[in-house]
């Protein structure tokens, strides 16, 4: 027989669908005979199912070792996978309390896995989470923290996680209503003077995996906004600070080459040109976009720090233009 109490992340679920997750590689079928023949029981009582689950409640499975092992098989093979990724190096905490978790994401990394094989920000979080014991492996058989939005693999930056199920829901709700203000640095081809809002439509094509931008709205084409504020200047090119007040796929990287001033090291919407003098003199490689920082609605401010290569850009930048200073 195997005991288990409903802790905080697992409360207000319906008792089958904690079963699913308690015995992932069990048939629906199975788990429902082993309630109705009392096998599984809530509180020591018979159960059907559709309870849902209180913070104390009780779970017991009476259950042989063996069956028991059999229909839990894919989740302990999930958790011996996640203790053996490590930690990564560039991955960097910026903030963190009982519920979230504030990451900085280096360029190359993706933020959710996009194949079963894949090692992506989500599963480095939960090792570091294991790691530091905010986790246990027990934990995870029944609750699985995740990060909540999402960032292009050569997009450095903030990445935002629920540790607890209450950060998941507060994260999640924040995003939706847009409540939560997100700001982007990036640098751009051109001389930028002004504050400017931007309007209109994107399209995406999933199977080139490309957007498109457009003044006017039609089947398919969604709305967005995009903001941005110059915040230093070197001539034919500007360091932008970027309000992404709708948050799109491709969103800032389109919208800012659409109006003449592709981000730098963009490979997609970028100036090929442009492209080649960066990664020459600066050794550039990816588009310098950086999810900088973060406003939740309760005040606070998250702010993820420039990564190397960024700061290697403008540094290089401000050496060419006090090295024209000196020669005007």
């Amino acid at each position: 027989m195997k005991s288990f109490t409903i802790r905080e992340n697992e409360a207000g679920q319906r008792l089958d669908k904690y079963l699913r997750k308690l015995l992932p590689d069990a048939p629906g079928s199975f788990i429902y005979k082993m309630l109705r023949k009392k096998n599984i029981v809530l509180n020591g009582q018979k159960a059907a199912g559709s309870e849902h689950l209180s913070i104390g409640d009780e779970v017991a499975c009476f259950l042989s070792d063996e069956t028991f092992d059999k229909f839990s098989g894919s989740s302990r093979d999930t958790i011996k996978e996640l203790k053996r990724v490590p930690i990564q190096p560039a991955f960097s905490v910026v903030y963190e309390d009982d519920d979230i978790l504030v990451m900085n994401k280096p360029a190359g990394m993706l933020s959710q896995k996009a194949r079963e094989s894949d090692i992506s920000a989500n599963e480095h979080m939960i090792a570091y989470l294991l790691e530091t014991k905010v986790l246990t492996e027990d934990d995870l058989h029944t609750f699985r923290p995740s990060i909540c939005n999402r960032l292009d693999r050569n997009t450095s930056g903030i990445l935002l996680a629920g540790k607890t199920l209450r950060g998941l829901q507060r994260l999640s709700g924040e995003l939706k209503s847009r409540s939560m203000e997100k700001y982007y640095r990036c640098l751009v081809k051109g001389n930028i003077g002004q504050k400017q809002l931007l309007k209109g439509y994107l399209l995406k094509d999933e199977r080139e995996n490309a957007v498109s931008i457009f003044q006017n709205g039609a089947p398919n084409r969604k709305y967005i906004e995009t903001e941005y504020d110059p915040v230093e200047q070197f001539g034919d090119y500007t360091l932008l600070e970027v309000h992404l007040i709708t948050g799109r796929s491709h969103q800032i990287r389109a919208h800012l080459a659409s109006i003449g001033h592709p981000v730098i090291g963009d490979p997609k919407y970028g100036d090929p040109k442009q492209n080649r003098i960066f990664e020459n003199a600066a050794g550039i490689n990816r588009q310098l976009l950086h999810a900088y920082r973060v406003c939740f609605t309760d005040g606070r401010e998250v702010i993820a720090d420039l990564p190397a290569d960024f700061e290697a850009a403008l540094a290089w930048l401000r050496g060419r233009a006090a090295a024209e200073a000196v020669k005007g």
